[in-house]
């Protein structure tokens, strides 16, 4: 069992969230927060896991000039707007 201080401001909150009936609990709470935090780890995880292979492909010398991918969708775009849709 986990057992916490979390200060006069976040335990108020905690009783309030109980009280509305928004959660039947104060560990409801408490658990939702932690399900929350893992979940942004996760995400957190996903984009440093990006990151590196993007720079794994910079090393590798797999990247394009960022001119030439920024002309290339603006032809794009360009070419799509004289057109009726």
């Amino acid at each position: 069992m986990i057992s916490a201080d979390l200060g006069q401001q976040l335990e108020r909150l905690v009783t309030q969230l109980v009280e509305s009936g928004r959660y039947g609990s104060k560990s409801e709470v408490l658990r939702e927060g932690v399900r929350l935090v893992q979940e942004r780890e996760a995400r957190l995880a996903a984009l440093d896991a990006s990151i590196a292979r993007g720079l794994a492909d910079a090393e590798a010398g797999q990247t394009k000039p960022a001119a030439k991918v920024f002309d290339r969708l603006e032809a794009k775009y360009v070419a799509m707007a004289g057109k009726k849709v």
